[in-house]
């Protein structure tokens, strides 16, 4: 037999603890694997370093590592990136993405960008494998092709989220996928009580991306969370 309880069989309030108590305990040291299983190369960690001293959140490897993959999965050639920061999010995207595919990226801050092309140019990648646009999003955005994009990548502004998603539908072509870093606000977007209006423009995302009829959506619970869609 599998083990499962009996149809008379009862649970008790003891043991579904018990259980939520052990899963929680192992989390920590579930992430921390997950973080780990796919190295990252001197390059990755230069840029990673980089970000830290200019005070910027990198994605986390384990992110790094599922956006490396979706943009395999989805055999990218063109992928738009808001939020360039020194590269390291991009040197992910660009490593699964096909040979001759381009990453367009867009960021308020050109200083951040020139670490990026040097970390791009140290991992390998040739110049025109990437487009540098400095700017703010959606000023850019707009000005980039309809259904022209399999991935859009949104690491921006938070509380401009909803702006964003409605750029990327437009963007994306179908079966492609957008993809939101930190929307777990370290836990803030799930707690109860008052929030700032980062968070509050967070839940509204998430709760959009959930039930909007354009997506099959899914939050992966990597780094901050990473909030998916693949347009219909």
């Amino acid at each position: 037999m599998c083990g499962f309880p009996a149809p008379t069989d009862t649970v008790t309030a003891r043991q579904l603890w018990g259980q939520e108590r052990a899963i929680t305990g192992n989390r920590q040291t579930g992430w921390t694997f997950a973080d780990a299983f796919v190295a990252e190369d001197e390059p990755l960690l230069w840029a990673r370093d980089q970000a830290h001293a200019a005070g910027l959140r990198p994605v986390s490897p384990a992110t790094g590592a599922v956006l490396r993959m979706l943009s395999a999965t989805v055999d990218a050639k063109a992928v738009a990136e808001i939020g360039t920061g020194t590269g390291v999010s991009g040197i992910h995207l660009l490593s699964g993405m096909r040979p001759d595919g381009v990453l367009t990226t867009v960021d308020t801050e050109p200083e951040c960008q020139q670490f990026a092309r040097e970390a791009f140019r140290a991992a390998g990648f040739a110049a025109n494998r990437a487009r540098f646009i400095p700017g703010r999003a959606l000023d850019v955005l707009p000005r980039l092709a309809d259904g022209g994009y399999d991935l859009v990548f949104c690491d921006g502004d938070r509380t401009e989220g909803l702006e964003y998603l409605a750029e990327s539908l437009r963007l994306l072509r179908p079966g492609g996928l957008v993809c939101f870093e930190g929307v777990l606000a370290d836990g803030r977007t799930v707690e109860s009580g008052p929030q700032p209006v980062e968070v509050v423009r967070l839940r509204e995302l998430v709760r959009e991306v959930r039930e909007s009829p354009a997506l099959i959506p899914s939050l992966v619970p990597v780094g901050d969370g990473l909030l998916c869609g693949v347009k219909r």
